[in-house]
């Protein structure tokens, strides 16, 4: 009865939802709409998906469009992400987002991005300011269709701002450089194991196209170095959650020779937690006389960081610099409003920052909270948030991008560049983000290029914390970027990155020590170091790519020291007859996964206890490539388990014990035949909606859970935590192909829809195709946008 009356709830909570849903998604997507600051009319095409093509006059009237469709189909996410980065998600989430909220006002991306808005050059905060005037039309017009998240959620759109786009621009920054993990695990690392013994499994960092190799060396410790408690606080891990924006990605370009229809080829999948529909990328299209550009970008900021033009097709993925360092500071023991600089006693900065907290029992049904924020000439104290590290000292962080901030962007550029050079050129505007480009024009010149500014360290690596000893600066200016990496036309006839190390022996300063594993890379020179040339549909069957390079090394060694057991052997014979595609259908990617974990634990967490272990392990790029190197060895001391006494265990014995601890979790979950632990009952990507992610509704709300294909180490990516197996959390959040020398169409799908409304029928309607892999399509010529266009709106002055 009580199951029968739960769904009756149920129905009855859709059909309240689906009648609302009707009335609040009727916008504008037909006819004619005034819209006060347009020069001329615009007209806005939607094709079979909801995507908005714009035409416009002029690109002024372009970009101020693009930010009034952007508000009709993402409004609600692009108040969630102005408001994460602002620390305001208390405001109507209450007590359980103090803590994000605490962090992110310390951290400051939207105090920064006020500072940045006064100083932009006027070409360019006109471009932001024509795209905040296009949302705030919509605000100020369609108020009866604002999507129904916001009555929801119990908050109102406030009118868009420069700061706001910035604001995201920052936090995409912040996401992307996440040096600050390193420096919190090693650091960590370093106090529970001494320098020499922790260096042995410091990340391990390979560039496949470097002969000599590449491994991060910790900095020589200063003489009067003392610990200073990060792995006694637990936490200090709170800096180590999950980011928004952390990109991973692959990216590739084929030039003239290795293309089939004879111009280069630019492939690109973003990989973001792509679980909270509709997705982080909005695509569009702008049309003016002045360029034709197709492709996608974050909701919230104008322009696109995807995609291609009449002249340029370009893709992006995380280059990992290392923009962020901790300091080691120590506060003044005669006054805790001070901090010290050798001999001298200077004062702290300080910041007061309100929060509004939701809270039934407030007047207005919020309650107020000062934040008081203490800062030395470097940055922020963290530890003033994280608290537990030894009284008289401290933590602060510096971020680069806040020392480096000019008057350009340069997004702008990227739709009017006609050429690689003339593309390479509006990166240099790039500084605050450091991302991999890769980019070709039609004349057939292809690039990868690396953004971002980075300091130039004269102590230290960035790979600890760095103990501020006196005055001088450690930061000794910043590296030109025409000495960041790069390469233009090389003879093998192509590039690509996945987020892999790009940095060689001969580079002449720090870049960074936190990169991917080489697996994915290395399966893509596999891919392309072939003769045959390609086309768009290989690069698109390419990015769905299953086959995983660390399991070709490791699974073999793994098989016979299972088969060596009774109690094992089966998963053993079942990894030996593996082909090495994770894919959905197959129980050798589970057992793999689950005894390589396992493994992994028994391996490290003697030596380093049950917490630090699970900071430790709980990012794969720290970890996987150092555990690979030892595993090719059966008798490193790190398999000797020091709990045993009078025992030396050996890699396989490791091994053997990890698949029993694996072998009773996955019956468990599975039952108990290994032949039928499939793939994809485990790993999958479930799409949730922002305003129900668990609990009752969140299935009617969502998109569903979805067998997912690859993992960690494949193309085809498919992320999951360590500490929560095995639910992915990263995946391609876009699959983009773009083939210069087809004018009528791109090659792109996303695990959602273009629009955020739920219930909408463009809110879910790619997923399938998604997860199938069925080829869909962004239009290019006037041609193919009219064949396939379903609606038309004239935006009027």
């Amino acid at each position: 009865m009580k199951k029968h009356c739960t769904s009756l709830v149920v129905i009855l909570f859709g059909t309240f939802l689906l009648a609302g849903c009707a009335a609040f998604n009727d916008y504008r997507r037909q006819g004619e709409l005034a819209l006060s600051g347009l020069t001329a009319p615009v007209t806005v095409l939607r094709d079979e998906k909801g995507m908005a093509y714009i035409r416009a006059a002029g690109s002024s009237d372009a970009v101020m469009a693009q930010g009034f469709v952007t508000a009709q189909d993402r409004l609600f996410q692009m108040e969630l992400n102005r408001r994460f980065a602002a620390g305001r998600i208390s405001e109507f989430a209450g007590e359980g987002a103090v803590g994000l909220d605490t962090r992110m006002r310390t951290l400051g991306l939207y105090r920064n991005a006020r500072r940045h808005a006064k100083i932009l050059d006027p070409a360019e905060r006109a471009f932001f300011q024509r795209y905040a005037d296009g949302v705030n039309a919509y605000i100020g017009t369609c108020r009866r269709t604002l999507p129904l998240e916001f009555k929801l959620a119990g908050i109102d759109p406030e009118p868009w701002t420069v700061e706001d786009s910035l604001a995201i621009l920052y936090l995409m920054a912040w996401d992307t450089s996440a040096n600050i993990q390193t420096e919190i695990v090693t650091q960590a690392l370093i106090e529970a194991l001494g320098p020499e013994k922790a260096r042995e499994i410091f990340p391990l960092n390979i560039n496949p196209d470097d002969p000599s190799g590449s491994g991060i060396a910790i900095a020589s410790l200063p003489p009067d170095w003392k610990p200073v408690g990060l792995g006694a606080d637990p936490r200090m891990s709170a800096w180590i959650g999950p980011r928004t924006f952390e990109i991973g990605s692959n990216n590739w370009v084929t030039g003239p020779a290795l293309s089939a229809n004879g111009k280069p080829i630019v492939a690109n999948d973003p990989h973001l937690d792509a679980r909270i529909l509709p997705g982080p990328w909005y695509p569009v299209g702008l049309i003016t006389p002045e360029f034709r550009a197709v492709g996608a970008n974050i909701a919230g900021i104008p322009g696109m960081v995807v995609g291609r033009t009449e002249h340029v097709a370009y893709g992006v993925t995380n280059a990992y610099g290392d923009m962020q360092d901790l300091y080691v500071e120590t506060v003044d023991p005669k006054d805790p409003n001070r901090y010290l600089e050798g001999d001298r006693s200077l004062p702290f900065e300080i910041i007061e920052e309100t929060l509004r907290i939701r809270d039934k029992k407030a007047p207005d049904g919020c309650r107020s909270e000062v934040l008081r924020i203490l800062a030395t000439r470097r940055g922020p104290v963290v530890s003033g948030v994280l608290k537990g590290l030894n009284g008289d000292r401290c933590i602060t962080m510096r971020f680069a991008p806040f020392e480096t901030m000019h008057g350009r962007i340069g997004l702008d550029r990227f739709l009017t560049a006609r050429s690689v050079d003339e593309f390479s050129a509006a990166l240099r505007d790039v500084n605050m983000i450091c991302l991999n480009l890769v980019v070709a024009d039609t004349a057939g010149n292809f690039a990868w290029r690396v953004t971002g500014t980075l300091p130039r360290r004269a102590e230290g690596s960035g790979t600890v914390p760095w103990v501020v000893r006196d005055g001088r600066d450690n930061w000794q200016g910043w590296i030109p970027f025409e000495d960041n990496p790069h390469l233009v036309n090389p003879a093998k006839g192509w590039l690509g990155t996945c987020n892999h190390t790009t940095v060689t022996q001969d580079l002449p300063y720090y870049y960074s020590s936190y990169f991917s594993p080489s697996f994915r890379y290395r399966r893509l020179k596999e891919l392309m170091d072939r003769t045959a040339p390609l086309t768009a549909l290989d690069h698109w069957q390419f990015q769905r790519d299953t086959r995983n390079l660390l399991a070709v090394r490791l699974a073999p060694v793994m098989a016979k020291a299972l088969t060596a057991h009774d109690d094992t052997r089966r998963l053993g014979e079942i990894l030996a007859g593996w082909n090495f595609q994770d894919d959905i259908d197959q129980a050798a990617p589970t057992i793999f996964q689950a005894v390589l974990v396992k493994f992994a634990f028994a391996v490290f967490e003697d030596e380093l206890g049950p917490e630090l272990a699970a900071l430790y392990l709980d990012n794969w790029y720290i970890w996987e490539e150092r555990l690979l190197a030892l595993a090719m060895t059966d008798d490193s001391e790190w398999f000797d388990d020091r709990r045993t006494e009078g025992v030396r265990e050996t890699r396989d014995d490791l091994l053997h014990r990890a698949a029993l601890t694996a072998t009773a979790e996955l019956t468990r979950r599975m039952g108990s035949d290994p032949d039928k632990w499939l793939w994809g009952t485990v790993h999958r990507l479930e799409l949730v909606s922002p305003i129900r992610r668990k609990g009752f509704g969140k299935g009617l709300l969502g998109g569903g859970a979805h067998p997912a294909p690859g993992s960690n180490e494949t193309l085809c990516r498919g992320w999951w935590d360590v500490n929560t197996p095995f639910d992915v959390t990263h995946s391609a959040a876009l699959r983009m192909v773009a083939d210069l020398a087809d004018g009528e169409k791109i090659l792109a799908v996303q695990p959602g829809g273009v629009t955020g409304r739920i219930f909408h029928p463009h809110h879910t309607d790619q997923v399938d195709d998604y997860f199938s892999g069925k080829v869909r399509y962004w239009w290019f010529s006037d041609a193919a946008i009219e064949a396939h266009a379903k609606n038309r709106l004239t935006l009027r002055p």
